[in-house]
């Protein structure tokens, strides 16, 4: 089990937009996702935002190839839905209507992980 997380530079002042829009989102057709073969690739096991001034992150919980999700999420009509409302809140514009354009912002807005602690790794090394 593992986490992500996605920035967003968005506009401040544009928390409360933000949050309505996330209070409607639409979450994907099925939390299972595949590589390109079609082969099962891993699952998300939930998703959180959270936004301050003008950054907003989006942290992903999910288990399998972290590769493999950004094709999934492309292909998720509710997230392009939420793609377009955000639009007039993010401070630089970007094209997610394709999955290649998609895959890109999802790519370079991927932050560095630095440090990830879970129950399972309590003990280790002890």
């Amino acid at each position: 089990m593992a986490f992500a997380a996605i920035t967003y530079r968005v506009k401040p002042g544009n928390e409360e937009e933000i949050a309505r829009i996330f209070a409607g989102f639409q979450r994907v057709d099925t939390p299972e996702f595949r590589d390109e073969d079609g082969n099962r690739a891993g699952k998300l096991l939930g998703t959180a935002v959270f936004v301050k001034d003008d950054v907003m992150v989006r942290v992903i919980h999910y288990e399998g190839d972290f590769s493999a999700i950004a094709r999934h999420m492309a292909a998720q009509r509710g997230v392009h839905l939420i793609e377009e409302k955000l639009r007039p809140f993010l401070a630089e514009d970007r094209d997610t209507s394709t999955e290649r354009g998609f895959g890109e912002y999802f790519r370079n807005a991927t932050m560095r992980c630095v440090s990830q602690l879970s129950v399972e790794t309590h003990n280790v090394g002890r």
